[in-house]
C-alpha cells in the first residue's frame, strides 16, 4: 500500500512539473496544445515572412546551407494531415520525420525529445485544428554532402541523446517545471549556446552565449559579469513577459520575435518557474559534461555504420519500412552469436518480400572492419547484443564462403 501511494506521489509531481500550472482542467486538449506549440515557439520558425502561420516556407540560414521550415498545417498533400499522433510524437522525441528520414537539427528535436508524450499529442491535436494550406515547402538547399541525410548519423552519435525530462526529486516542483521548459519545449541553449564546426553545441559551453543571425544571444548562466547574475528571478521573469529589462535592455532581433510569440503568451507561474531555473545555471554552464570517448573500436564501427550502412538503414538503425528492414530491435542482429550479421555483411541478401537487395562488401572491408561494425550495430540504437564478433571468426566465414 505504501508503495502504491509512493508511486502515485511520484506521478502527481511529474504530472504538476510537465502540466504546471498552464492552463485551468476546463481546458481542452487542442488549447492545451496551443499554448504549449506557443511555449515551444514553433510559429516564428514554421511562418514564412508575410506568410500563414505554420504553412512553412521560413528560411533558416546554417554554415551548411539553408534550410526551410515545413509546412505543419493539416493538409493532407504538403502538410501533417496525414500524420498519426505517433508520427508527430516521433518527430519530437526521434528526430524523424513522416518519411522515416532523419531529420536536421535546425528542428530542435535535441531538445524537444525531452517533451513528454501527453504534451506532443496535445500539440498535434491544436496543429490537427488549423485551416489545412496547401503550400509545398522544398526544405532541404543544403550543400553536398550536407544535403544527405546519411550524414546525420554521426552527428546524431555525437550529440544527440534521446529522453524524455526526468524531475530531479531534489529540486521544487517550480524549479523541475522550468527545467522542462527551458530545457525542453524553450530550448533556450539551442541558440543561447556556441556550436562547434559540426553544428552542435560545444560541451560545457550551454547558455554562455552565440551569434544568431548576425544578432548575439546573451549569456544567460548566473555569471555576475556577463551572465544573469545580478538580474533576479522577478526580473527575468518580466523581461520574459514584455522584453523590457527596466533601464538595462530590451529584446533585438530574433528574441524580440520570440517574447513576441511565444514567451509573452506563457502563464506567470511558468515564467516564474523558468526564472527560477535559469537562476541555477552555473556560471561555468557545467550543465552538460562532453560525452566520454567511446572505445576506439566503437568508434571506428560508427563510422564504418555511417560510410556504408546509413544511407538504407538509417542513423538509429531504424531502416525505412518495406524497403530496408531495420537492425534496431531486429533478432537476428541480437543473437547471441553474431554470424548473422557476419554473413550478411560478407554476402548480402538477394531481394526478399519487397525490400531491397543488400551487396556484399566482402571486397570492399576488411575482417577487423567488419567486426568492427557487426559489434557496432548489435550493441547500438538500445540493442542487447554482446560485441563478440572477432576477426578470426570473420576470417573463417570469409574461407568458407570462398569455398
Amino acid at each position: 500500500m505504501i508503495g502504491q501511494l509512493r508511486r502515485v506521489g511520484i506521478s502527481l509531481a511529474f504530472a504538476a512539473v510537465t502540466g504546471g500550472q498552464a492552463w485551468a482542467v476546463t481546458e481542452s486538449l487542442e488549447q492545451r496544445g496551443e499554448y504549449l506549440a506557443r511555449a515551444g515557439d514553433c510559429i516564428s520558425c514554421h511562418t514564412a515572412p508575410g506568410g500563414t502561420p505554420y504553412a512553412g516556407g521560413d528560411r533558416i540560414d546554417t554554415p551548411f546551407g539553408a534550410l526551410l521550415a515545413p509546412n505543419i498545417t493539416a493538409d493532407a498533400e504538403t502538410g501533417i494531415g496525414r500524420w498519426s499522433a505517433d508520427q508527430f510524437y516521433r518527430a519530437l522525441h526521434e528526430g524523424v520525420n513522416g518519411r522515416g528520414q532523419d531529420m536536421y537539427p535546425a528542428m530542435p528535436y535535441v531538445f524537444y525529445t525531452r517533451v513528454t508524450r501527453e504534451d506532443s499529442d496535445a500539440i498535434f491535436a491544436y496543429l490537427r485544428t488549423l485551416e489545412p494550406v496547401r503550400h509545398d515547402v522544398d526544405v532541404n538547399h543544403l550543400r553536398f554532402p550536407f544535403d544527405q541525410r546519411w550524414t546525420m548519423a554521426g552527428w546524431r552519435e555525437i550529440y544527440f541523446d534521446e529522453g524524455t525530462f526526468k524531475p530531479d526529486p531534489a529540486r521544487s516542483l517550480a524549479w523541475n517545471r522550468g527545467a522542462y521548459l527551458v530545457e525542453g519545449l524553450g530550448h533556450c541553449s539551442s541558440c543561447h549556446s556556441p556550436r562547434s564546426v559540426l553544428g552542435g553545441i560545444e560541451a560545457r559551453k550551454d547558455y554562455t552565449g552565440a551569434e544568431i543571425d548576425g544578432w548575439f544571444a546573451l549569456n544567460l548562466t548566473s555569471n555576475l559579469h556577463v551572465g544573469l547574475g545580478d538580474w533576479t528571478a522577478t526580473e527575468i521573469a518580466t523581461y520574459l513577459k514584455t522584453g523590457v529589462y527596466k533601464g538595462h535592455a530590451t529584446t533585438l532581433g530574433p528574441m524580440a520575435e520570440v517574447v513576441q510569440n511565444s514567451t509573452s503568451h506563457l502563464s506567470d507561474a511558468d515564467l516564474s518557474a523558468m526564472a527560477e531555473y535559469l537562476k541555477s545555471i552555473p556560471p561555468d554552464s557545467s550543465l552538460r559534461a562532453p560525452k566520454p570517448a567511446p572505445p576506439e573500436s566503437r568508434q571506428r564501427g560508427a563510422s564504418l555504420y555511417m560510410d556504408h550502412c546509413s544511407a538504407c538503414h538509417q542513423a538509429r538503425g531504424r531502416g525505412m519500412p518495406g524497403i530496408f528492414p531495420p537492425l534496431a530491435g531486429n533478432e537476428a542482429v541480437i543473437a547471441r552469436d553474431p554470424g548473422n550479421v557476419l554473413q550478411v555483411v560478407l554476402q548480402g541478401i538477394p531481394m526478399r518480400e519487397g525490400y531491397s537487395p543488400m551487396p556484399s562488401f566482402a571486397s570492399q572491408l576488411t575482417d577487423q572492419q567488419i567486426a568492427d561494425v557487426a559489434n557496432y550495430v548489435r550493441t547500438s540504437w538500445g540493442n542487447t547484443g554482446v560485441a563478440n564478433a572477432t576477426v578470426p571468426e570473420v576470417a573463417r566465414l570469409r574461407s568458407r564462403a570462398a569455398q
